[in-house]
C-alpha cells in the first residue's frame, strides 16, 4: 500500500538536500551545462520548480500544465535567473506543493497528468519525490545515483519496470539487484527472456535513461533498448 505522507516526508527530506546542496554553488554555476543534454544547471533548476506547481494543479483536479510549449517556455524563461532567484522560486513552489497535499483529500482518487497519463493521487507524491532524487543526479554538483536513499532507488525500479511492462519495443526481461531484488519488465517485444543484473544504482540508471547500461551482466541476448521517458 502506498502511504503518501511517508512519501510527502520524504519529499521534503530529498528537497532539503538539493537546496543545501545547490545554495552552495555560485551564481555562474546557473549557467553551466547539466547532465541532460541542452539543459544547464539553471534549466533544472526551473524545472524542479514548475513541476512542483504543476503537481499541485494535479492534486487540484487541473490540468498539469497548459501546454506542452507553456511548460518549455516557462523552463526557458526561468533558466537565465541568478541562483538566489532559483532556489527561492524552488523553495515557494515546494511549500505550495506541500500545502496542496496537506489539505484533507480522498487519496484514492484518480488523477490525470500529462499526455492522458493517469494515476492514483497518493502516487503523486512519489512521482514529485522522484523528480527531485533524480533531478539533483542531473544538476551534476555531486550527488550520484549510487547516494540515493535505498527505499527510493528499489521503488523507482519497480516503477519503472512496470511502466516498461507489455512495452511492444521490450522483449521479456528480468532484471536482479546486488542485494538480490528480483524485477520483470517487457515482454512486448519477441526475443528473450533476457537476464540482467546490476548494482541498484546502475539497473536504475539504465532504466531512467541516466546510464547506458554498459556496467550490467546481460545473458540471454543483448541489453533493450529502452523507449525514452
Amino acid at each position: 500500500m502506498i502511504d503518501h505522507a511517508h512519501d510527502l516526508a520524504s519529499v521534503q527530506e530529498a528537497t532539503d538536500r538539493l537546496l543545501t546542496a545547490a545554495a552552495a554553488l555560485d551564481n555562474a554555476a546557473g549557467a553551466r551545462p547539466s547532465r541532460l543534454p541542452g539543459w544547464t544547471v539553471g534549466h533544472v533548476l526551473a524545472h524542479l520548480a514548475r513541476n512542483a506547481d504543476a503537481l499541485a494543479n494535479v492534486l487540484d483536479g487541473r490540468p498539469m500544465y497548459v501546454s506542452a510549449e507553456a511548460r518549455d517556455a516557462d523552463i526557458e524563461r526561468d533558466a537565465p535567473r541568478a541562483l538566489d532567484a532559483q532556489l527561492d522560486d524552488l523553495r515557494a513552489s515546494h511549500a505550495g506543493f506541500r500545502a496542496r497535499a496537506a489539505e484533507p483529500a480522498d487519496w484514492t482518487r484518480s488523477v490525470e497528468l500529462r499526455n492522458g497519463v493517469t494515476d492514483i493521487a497518493s502516487r503523486v507524491p512519489f512521482r514529485r519525490w522522484a523528480e527531485v532524487e533524480l533531478h539533483h543526479v542531473d544538476l551534476g554538483i555531486g550527488y550520484e545515483l549510487e547516494d540515493l536513499p535505498a527505499e527510493f532507488s528499489e521503488r523507482e525500479i519497480e516503477f519503472l519496470a512496470d511502466r516498461f511492462s507489455g512495452h511492444g519495443e521490450v522483449p521479456p526481461t528480468g532484471l536482479r539487484g546486488d542485494g538480490g531484488q528480483v524485477w520483470t519488465t517487457g515482454g512486448g517485444a519477441p526475443g528473450g527472456p533476457i537476464a540482467v543484473e546490476g548494482s541498484t544504482a546502475d539497473l536504475l540508471g539504465w532504466l531512467a535513461g541516466r546510464r547506458d547500461g554498459s556496467a550490467l551482466l546481460v545473458k540471454g541476448g543483448t541489453l533493450p533498448a529502452l523507449p525514452p521517458l
